[in-house]
């Protein structure tokens, strides 16, 4: 059975016979996309620089779907340009999950039960073009999530549980042109997580429970300022916080945020800033003083109260009065 053994390092030499046809033959050594055209037909598994429980074609594709993974498929390589692994058991993805694929382009994680994104998952995938995370059982996204994609087009995240979409997951998307936040738990948007994605003209909201309160005034601005960005606008409805009355959410005018308190200009925020600990530094200090001065007066008062008081010098005896006289008749 040693024999059998080998090392994945260093395999064992061929047969000479088996390369003496190639030492001789004049013509250089077939590139990938020649052997998997020639040698591994499409759709199959077993191409070089193709993952053991996936089927890769010619074009750098690798169709890992609908195979019960339950994490990510050892063996990426450089050369795979499209990555199927929907309809999967990924419930988490570790850090730099993909680091073999520095050369992804498009990615499909749809259907997979996803739970967890670790912040660094997507770390290496600069060139990434499109991601689908549709279908999963997302609640978060952490800061920096999706930051390294900067040549990202299109992201879904359709079908999860996000009941909020921070900016700094997104980061700055300076190419992202669709977004699909369909079917989620969303009240709110935050003013930046739209601000950040200049080159938004395709944006699927609906399925979503809006909140009809200040909150959603930074959607409501962007949807007036883009409306061709949201072709679904006109029916998104809102719920009335207390009543569950459904309205639309293109319908709010900007009379309904009136009343809505206006954000710090930079210049108020800095005064604020300023000002705020000095004042309560101050107030600190008053307060000290003041009851150091009551706790000296009562301190005072009580040592006043406890003297006894003082005794008078007794007075001249009285003279025995003279009978006959004057005093001696009272």
């Amino acid at each position: 059975m040693r024999g059998l053994c080998f090392s994945w390092r260093s395999p064992p030499p061929p047969p000479l016979l088996l390369l003496l046809p190639l030492l001789l033959s004049p013509s250089p050594p077939p590139t990938w996309a020649q052997v998997s055209a020639v040698s591994v037909p499409s759709g199959t598994s077993g191409a070089p620089d193709c993952p053991e429980a996936c089927a890769c074609a010619p074009g750098g594709q690798a169709n890992c779907s609908g195979r019960a993974l339950p994490a990510v498929p050892a063996g990426l390589s450089w050369r795979v340009l499209v990555l199927l692994l929907d309809h999967n058991r990924v419930r988490a993805l570790p850090p730099s999950a993909f680091a073999g694929a520095r050369a992804l382009l498009s990615l499909d994680l749809s259907e997979n039960g996803l739970c967890a994104l670790h912040p660094r998952a997507f770390w290496g995938l600069g060139a990434l073009q499109r991601l689908d995370l549709s279908g999963n059982q997302l609640e978060a996204l952490a800061p920096g999530t999706l930051g390294p994609l900067r040549a990202l087009r299109a992201l879904s995240l359709a079908g999860n549980r996000l009941a909020r979409l921070e900016p700094t997951a997104l980061g700055a998307l300076p190419l992202l042109r669709a977004l699909d936040l369909q079917d989620n738990a969303m009240t709110a948007m935050d003013a930046g997580a739209l601000a950040a994605l200049p080159a938004l003209d395709a944006l699927r909201l609906r399925g979503n429970p809006w909140a009809c309160s200040c909150a959603l005034q930074p959607l409501c601005t962007w949807l007036r300022r883009h409306p061709r960005a949201a072709p679904d606008a006109e029916t998104l409805l809102c719920v009335t916080p207390g009543r569950r009355t459904l309205g639309p959410l293109a319908a709010l005018p900007d009379a309904t945020f009136r009343r809505c308190a206006a954000p710090l200009a930079p210049r108020d925020l800095a005064v604020v800033c300023a000002v705020g600990p000095a004042s309560f530094l101050a107030s600190l200090a008053a307060c000290l003083v003041l009851g150091s001065a009551l706790t000296a007066c009562r301190a005072r008062r009580r040592r006043l109260a406890a003297r006894p008081p003082p005794r008078r010098p007794p007075g001249p005896a009285a003279a025995p009065a003279v009978p006959g006289s004057p005093a001696a008749q009272y």
